[in-house]
């Protein structure tokens, strides 16, 4: 049996990742007290059902505490068992509740919103580690839509390598297990004829190769990646997300992420992600 566990912080976009794991064929239970978890995963296999996503979160009171408990005993019953989870910035997180005008499920007389969101990161704290972690700051649905896709599909046996780009001007992502700052290199954003495009077009990507320093920063890069990958892979890490960040998100890291995972797709399982890019 596979099982897929949602969690993360409310109003982080759990609904739409279920919603992906439903249209892909998964049999899906949301708001499930985490105490029921081995229970409802035994009757469904008994049931004959191969595919389950649970969504799991602080709605389920001081229970979901115990997920990591409870994830333990379903790896030794033989369930592969894998938890995806979205986190927000707190400013993110706010204004989408404003927007929806939803009631934070820890509020109560006595904690204002940003309160009850902090208290909520202290209950989760512990699954956040265990889990690949999305940053839903600056997702639109869609994109949130294929980043669960992409998790979904890749091989978990396996350690995958994510290159993301992203702007520090929107901050920076909190899911990166590594971030490289690459605003000191020359920013195409001030050419006029090359503001228009991106790190994966043509007349970019000839502008910084010609950059000695751009060359060097992706060799120290990649060097550091080689060396420390072996220990990452001997941790059991599932994924690994390195971001690469510049001004805008639009040239330099959105190069240099497509360069990193040129390299490395030929040794590793390699996604790409770039936050600021629409299309």
């Amino acid at each position: 049996m596979q099982l897929f566990l949602i969690s993360g912080l409310s109003g982080s976009g759990k609904s739409v990742a279920l919603h992906v794991l439903e249209d892909s064929g998964y049999y899906c239970v949301d708001n499930l007290p985490a105490e029921l978890l081995p229970a409802l995963t035994d009757n469904l296999r008994q049931a004959g059902y191969a595919r389950i996503a649970v969504s799991i979160d602080v709605r389920s009171s001081g229970s979901v505490q115990q997920l990591p408990h409870y994830i333990g005993q379903l790896k030794q019953r033989g369930v592969d068992v894998h938890l995806l989870f979205l986190d927000a910035q707190t400013d993110t997180l706010v204004k989408r509740f404003s927007e929806t005008r939803r009631r934070h499920p820890l509020s109560d007389d006595r904690l204002t919103l940003p309160e009850c969101i902090q208290r909520e990161r202290g209950l989760l704290a512990d699954i956040a580690g265990i889990g690949h972690r999305i940053d839903t700051s600056e997702l639109g649905a869609n994109a949130l839509r294929a980043w669960v896709k992409d998790f979904i599909r890749v091989d978990r046996a396996r350690l995958t390598l994510l290159f993301q780009s992203f702007g520090y001007k929107n901050g920076i992502p909190l899911d990166a297990d590594f971030v490289f700052d690459i605003r000191c290199l020359p920013n195409p954003h001030y050419d006029p004829v090359l503001r228009p495009f991106s790190g994966r077009d043509a007349a970019v990507i000839e502008f910084l190769e010609r950059i000695p320093n751009v060359q060097k920063m992706y060799d120290d890069i990649r060097g550091f990646i080689e060396n420390w990958l072996p220990c990452f892979v001997a941790d059991n890490r599932s994924y690994l997300t390195i971001a690469i960040g510049c001004t805008g998100g639009q040239h330099r890291s959105v190069y240099l992420a497509e360069k990193l995972a040129r390299h490395f797709e030929a040794q590793q399982q390699v996604l790409v992600r770039h936050r600021e890019l629409t299309t």
